[in-house]
C-alpha cells in the first residue's frame, strides 16, 4: 500500500505533509555529464549540437573536406617509392559506390559527422567466399555494441533488423573509426562535443533559447504601467493580461496603438540586445565551438578579428588539413589499410590530400612550373605528362622527359689564360 500512496502522490502531485519535501537535490558531475547535461543547464547531444549553427558550420566543413578527398590506392614495387594502382574493385567501393543503398560521398560524410558528434563511426565488411570485398555496409552508431571477451579479444554485435542482421561480428569484419581519446577498455571513443565543446554548446543552446523568448515579446519585455491610483491585486493582474494580449509578440507589433488611461503612464526598462551584450557574447561562443572542432573561424563566416592561417586558399586550405584535417584522416586510413590488406602486401590507401588546394588557380600554376623546371627554375622534378594526368589531360609526343639544367662546362686551359 505504500508503494501505490506513493504512486498517486506523485502522479496526483499530492504530498504526505507528514514525509519531510526533498528540495535542492544535487548531481554529481560525472551524472550531470552522463546525461549530456551542460553547465548551462541544457541538455547537448549529437542532434541538439547541430540545432547550432556553429556546430552545423564546423561539422560541415570537416567532413565536406574529406568527402572532396578522393582515397587512391597504392603500390611499393620499386623499393619505398609509392606508385599509383589502376583502379580496382577497393577503389569503386571507396570512392564511387560502397554498398547499393550508398554513394561514397554519403558513406564518408556518415563516417565524419558520427566521428565528430558521436564519437565512433562504423561500417560491416562484407566479403565474397574468396575473401574479397564486395560490399562495405555504414552502421548507424546506436546499432553496434563492441565489447570486450574473456581472452582480452574484440567482438561487435550488429543490431540491424531493416538489412537482416542481428549477429556477433569479428573485428576483422568491421571498420572502427574512432573519434578523441579511444578507451581501451569500453572500446568507445570521445566526441568533440564531450571533449570539449559540451559546455560551449550549452551556451550557445541556452542564448538562442533566450534570444527566441527576448524577441518573442515583440522586443519590448519589461515596460513599467504607474498610476497613482491604488489597485487591488485582481485588477494588477488583469491589467497585466490585457496589455499582454494587446502588445506583445510578433503578431502584435506595430499594429495598435499604444493608449492609456485613468492617470496610467508606461516606461521601458527593458534593454536592447546590444545594449545586454548578447550579440557579442553570441560572437564568443561561435568562436568557442570552433576552436573546439580545430576549425578557424573565418572558415565558419565569423570574421571577428585577424587570422594567422595565411592568405590565399592555399594557405588556408593547407592548414586546415595540416592542423585539424591530419588527424581524421589517418584514422580512418589506417582502419582501412590493417582491415581490407593482409599484412606485408605492400599496398595501401591513402586520402589525395592535393585534391583540396586544387581551386586556387594561380598557386597550383606557380606549383606546376616550379615542378617542371626551366630557366630560373632549376631542375624539374615532374614531366609534362605528369601534370597533364594530374589535369586529366591526354599526353603528347615527347612530354615524358624530365626537365634537366645545362650545367658549365669546364673550359680548356687556354680559354682560362686568356
Amino acid at each position: 500500500m505504500k508503494f501505490f500512496d506513493a504512486l498517486v502522490a506523485m502522479i496526483t502531485g499530492r504530498q504526505d505533509s507528514s514525509r519531510p519535501e526533498v528540495s535542492n537535490v544535487t548531481y554529481s558531475d560525472s551524472v550531470m555529464d552522463a546525461f549530456g547535461v551542460s553547465s548551462a543547464g541544457t541538455t547537448v547531444s549529437a542532434t541538439t549540437a547541430m540545432r547550432v549553427s556553429a556546430v552545423a558550420a564546423c561539422v560541415a566543413k570537416i567532413s565536406g573536406a574529406i568527402v572532396n578527398m578522393p582515397i587512391h590506392e597504392y603500390s611499393l614495387e620499386d623499393g619505398d617509392i609509392p606508385g599509383r594502382v589502376a583502379r580496382s574493385d577497393t577503389w569503386y567501393l571507396l570512392n564511387e559506390q560502397p554498398s547499393p543503398n550508398y554513394t561514397a560521398a554519403s558513406m564518408w560524410e556518415g563516417v565524419s559527422m558520427a566521428q565528430l558528434l558521436r564519437g565512433d563511426a562504423f561500417a560491416l565488411i562484407r566479403r565474397r567466399m574468396n575473401g574479397s570485398v564486395r560490399e562495405i555496409l555504414p552502421l548507424p552508431w546506436g546499432a553496434v555494441s563492441p565489447m570486450r571477451t574473456v581472452g582480452q579479444g574484440v567482438r561487435y554485435y550488429v543490431n540491424l533488423p531493416e538489412h537482416g542482421i542481428s549477429t556477433w561480428f569479428d573485428p576483422a569484419d568491421i571498420l572502427h573509426f574512432p573519434g578523441l581519446g579511444f578507451d581501451d577498455t569500453t572500446m568507445r571513443s570521445m566526441s568533440a562535443i564531450q571533449y570539449g565543446a559540451r559546455s560551449a554548446i550549452g551556451n550557445a543552446l541556452a542564448m538562442d533559447e533566450y534570444s527566441g523568448k527576448f524577441f518573442e515579446g515583440g522586443a519590448h519585455p519589461s515596460i513599467i504601467l504607474s498610476t497613482d491610483k491604488k489597485m487591488a491585486p485582481g485588477q494588477v493582474k488583469d491589467m497585466q493580461e490585457a496589455f499582454a494580449r494587446r502588445h506583445s509578440g510578433l503578431a502584435n507589433a506595430h499594429r495598435l496603438p499604444f493608449i492609456l488611461t485613468e492617470g496610467f503612464s508606461a516606461k521601458e526598462i527593458s534593454l536592447s540586445a546590444e545594449d545586454a551584450q548578447l550579440l557579442e557574447a553570441r560572437k564568443f561562443q561561435v568562436l568557442d565551438v570552433a576552436r573546439a572542432f580545430g576549425v578557424p573561424g573565418f572558415m565558419i563566416n565569423e570574421s571577428t578579428g585577424a587570422t594567422s592561417w595565411g592568405s590565399g586558399i592555399e594557405s588556408i586550405g593547407r592548414a586546415f588539413v595540416q592542423y585539424t584535417l591530419q588527424t581524421w584522416l589517418r584514422k580512418i586510413e589506417q582502419e582501412l589499410n590493417r582491415k581490407l590488406y593482409p599484412r606485408n602486401t605492400r599496398r595501401f590507401l591513402e586520402f589525395y590530400r592535393e585534391a583540396l588546394y586544387e581551386g586556387d588557380i594561380a598557386a597550383q600554376g606557380e606549383y606546376f612550373r616550379s615542378a617542371l623546371g626551366g630557366p630560373g627554375a632549376g631542375d624539374g622534378h615532374m614531366s609534362i605528362n605528369e601534370v597533364r594526368r594530374i589535369k586529366r589531360m591526354a599526353p603528347i609526343p615527347g612530354g615524358d622527359e624530365v626537365y634537366r639544367a645545362p650545367r658549365d662546362q669546364p673550359q680548356p686551359a687556354s680559354k682560362a689564360a686568356e
